[in-house]
């Protein structure tokens, strides 16, 4: 299912803490850094906090600066993004500035926690989750019913490393700031537990005044047959490179990327690449990978439209070269119609032996795009 773009935003000291333990909020960003967020503020559908934040902090989550909410307004949207927090127990404070300010509201929480919300009265609409939070279940309602594309994460530290353990987080925006707290008892960002491998792109250092704002997003892909945003990344990718394929009105514009475990990409390819007018993506791809390189059993293959069973044209069909190669999970967009080849099944031969095949539909829009000539 389709999610929303999840940005994670987070301020700590040098020594990786976001607060202290003192009775006042310690201010880790700089005035000129608390304006970017503000803009970040303004681009984002809905802005997330867990409710031990609320608790803690007490904020009021707002986009204040008038000129950024009117351009909202002009542009179509509310004055203030959707403001969600999240409760396995419905422990809410009613009198907290979180309900009391901006625009709509929602909690998720679980069926206990629905029946001690609404017993408080709390001022938001309340969606029960079942009996445990489950993060890709908030994310599919936020995307389909509440129609959220954008979605930034404030915190706490809690809410951060889930999203990250479970690889859903599309970016992470960490602003470092120039001082230590050094309290063992004081909140720190990311908590311990299995987070997926590899290393993050950096995507852009800024400074701002005394702080430095990173900006990463994950690279490893997913593991067996739940996407993760780094899934999605690279699938994008692929459908992206459909698009650079020589037009062809007898056979399909396909991209593929080779990903290893750590997110280090071994190779792309697109359809007819490089002057030839028969080679498939997977195959232009998986050429360029020496065929002893260990990475590829845990690799995960990219592929705008899935893995072709029968061609004229060359010995082996794409799902045949990438059993042949070892890997064992591929990830595509789209499922081969009848145009050329009648019950095409790409999907079902790899699974067969044993493959870990994922389709992600949302993305069969933009694999089509190079191909509407073919496909109507």
């Amino acid at each position: 299912m389709p999610y929303p773009y999840v940005l994670l935003s987070a301020a700590v000291s040098l020594d990786g803490f976001l607060d202290d333990t003192g009775p006042d909020r310690l201010l880790l960003s700089s005035p000129a850094d608390f304006d970017r967020v503000d803009e970040v503020r303004a681009s984002a559908d809905a802005i997330l906090i867990g409710a031990g934040t609320i608790r803690a902090d007490n904020p009021r989550l707002l986009v204040n600066s008038p000129e950024r909410r009117a351009a909202r307004t002009a542009a179509g949207r509310a004055e203030y993004p959707l403001k969600v927090t999240v409760t396995a127990t419905g422990d809410l404070d009613p009198d907290a500035k979180f309900w009391h300010t901006g625009g709509e509201k929602i909690v998720y929480t679980t069926d206990e926690g629905v029946r001690r919300a609404r017993a408080l009265g709390i001022a938001a609409d309340t969606v029960s989750l079942g009996t445990d939070l489950d993060w890709r279940l908030l994310l599919e309602h936020l995307h389909d019913v509440r129609g959220v594309r954008r979605l930034m994460v404030e915190g706490g530290g809690t809410v951060h490393t889930q999203l990250l353990q479970q690889g859903l987080a599309d970016e992470l925006q960490l602003v470092l700031a120039p001082l230590f707290v050094g309290d063992p008892k004081a909140p720190r960002l990311f908590g311990p537990g299995g987070y997926q491998a590899g290393r993050l792109r950096l995507l852009e250092t800024r400074r701002i005044e005394d702080v430095v704002l990173m900006r990463y997003e994950p690279t490893a892909p997913g593991t067996g047959g739940s996407a993760s945003a780094a899934d999605r990344h690279w699938l994008r990718l692929a459908c992206e490179l459909a698009a650079e394929c020589p037009p062809s009105r007898t056979a399909f514009s396909v991209g593929a990327v080779v990903v290893a475990a750590d997110g280090t990409e071994l190779a792309r390819g697109h359809s007819r690449e490089a002057g030839d007018p028969v080679v498939h993506a997977e195959e232009a791809a998986l050429a360029k990978i020496p065929a002893d390189d260990p990475r590829l059993a845990a690799a995960t293959v990219y592929t705008s439209l899935e893995p072709c069973t029968h061609r004229a044209s060359r010995p082996h069909p794409c799902a045949e070269l990438i059993l042949r190669a070892g890997v064992r999970r591929v990830v595509t967009a789209w499922r081969e119609p009848d145009t050329f080849v009648a019950a095409a099944d790409g999907t079902g031969m790899l699974r067969e032996a044993g493959v870990e095949v994922l389709v992600l539909g949302e993305y069969e829009g933009l694999a089509k795009a190079p191909n509407g000539h073919l496909v109507g």
